[in-house]
């Protein structure tokens, strides 16, 4: 995710008051994320942004190499208790070097970790407890080091408490530590149901011509883009689009047909507006290593903007919504699913069955129960 640093935002009022004075802060959390802060709204953003509304959260992201001679780093101001560093070191270790321009205390409540990589800091910082979240199975993605693995059985042995992002994970760290919980990736429903209401459609999709199917998110290994290939060339009158960032891909690798379209990156404020103009949402995920314990955060998102979906058999969304999405394996059932939803035309029990499942989730209580845990082992 390095090449994806989106570094355009200002420093605000509060950045330059907080950098031109002492900027040393007590912190309640220190987090250490693999995904950049400003790069597309998931997991860690909602979660982390929840645990600063009763804590003062530093959030630290993989350095920018290419600034390492500075051996400082570059700190955001989020809010007054979410603060974002991007550190300018020559490694992961040398983080340790700069957080005292940061950090006052030297004893921290709680280390959050969503990489491994970050793993060779647990023996220089002093964290009471340590929580490793566990979102991606990271040592399968395209590029990861080999050592990954190693120091994922490393931060396991140190960590205190693991929280797993699906089923799938959970079944697989369970194994390994024996203080493992489970919590799939949830929704901020009325940020999505946004779609159903007058919102406007955004200017560049709303003169794409409809029947549209579309998908936001990561373009990267995971998504097969063969299956859109062929599917588009079948459907010619159906638009495909794809909305996020390219990661670890060229645009040479992406199909070009008339009817696939590629918006690029939007802002999670935007998403509800370009959900809007879908007919179906679509997850056309390739089945290989790196999708082999995901368990999709958009599965629910698309639910709650009331659109029909349509998902290749990733295990954790057979598992969890096999009633609830259209589940293909080629491009003649991905044509035969697009056809038959288009031509349904009562959603109501499809939405009424979608309204069951959001009801028994949200963010705000992903977070909550998430902080019991932590206060309950601390004591």
């Amino acid at each position: 995710m390095i090449n994806n640093i989106k570094n355009t935002q200002k420093k605000s009022l509060t950045e330059i008051d907080l950098l031109n004075s002492d900027a040393t802060q007590y912190y309640d959390m220190i987090v250490f994320c693999h995904l950049r802060w400003q790069f597309v709204y998931q997991r860690p953003q909602h979660l982390i942004s929840r645990f600063a509304s009763s804590m003062k959260v530093l959030f630290i992201e993989e350095p920018i190499y290419e600034n390492a001679g500075e051996n400082s780093g570059n700190l955001m101001v989020i809010s007054k208790t979410l603060h974002v560093l991007q550190p300018h070191v020559k490694d992961i270790e040398s983080i340790a070097d700069i957080l005292p321009n940061y950090v006052k205390n030297k004893t921290i409540p709680v280390g959050w970790f969503y990489s491994a990589s970050f793993s060779p800091l647990l023996e220089q910082l002093d964290f009471e407890t340590v929580v490793y979240d566990c979102m991606d199975e990271l040592s399968l993605f395209k590029g990861a080091p080999t050592h990954l693995i190693d120091q994922e059985k490393y931060l396991m042995s140190y960590a205190d408490i693991i929280f797993t992002g699906g089923k799938s994970l959970y079944e697989s760290k369970k194994q390994l530590h024996t203080n493992v919980y489970c919590f799939p990736s949830s929704v901020d429903e009325s940020h999505f149901a946004k779609a159903l209401n007058g919102i406007e459609i955004a200017t560049d999709i709303v003169n794409i011509p409809s029947p549209v199917v579309g998908y936001y998110g990561v373009i990267d290994e995971r998504i097969d883009l063969q299956l859109l290939h062929e599917t588009s060339k079948k459907l010619p009158n159906v638009s495909f689009v794809m909305i996020g960032p390219l990661a670890k891909i060229e645009e040479t690798d992406l199909p070009k047909e008339n009817n696939i379209y590629y918006l690029g990156m939007k802002s999670y404020n935007e998403l509800p507006n370009y959900l809007k103009a879908f007919d179906i949402a679509m997850m056309p995920f390739a089945l290989n290593d790196a999708t082999k314990y995901i368990s999709p955060t958009k599965t629910l998102e698309y639910m709650a903007a009331g659109k029909p979906i349509i998902s290749t058999k990733i295990t954790d969304v057979v598992r969890d919504y096999n009633e609830n999405v259209d589940l293909i394996e080629n491009a003649d059932e991905f044509c035969n699913s697009i056809q038959s939803l288009l031509n349904q035309k009562d959603h109501l029990s499809m939405q009424l069955e979608y309204s069951k499942i959001l009801d028994k989730t949200s963010w705000n209580a992903t977070a909550d129960k998430m902080k019991s845990i932590i206060k309950n082992y601390a004591k």
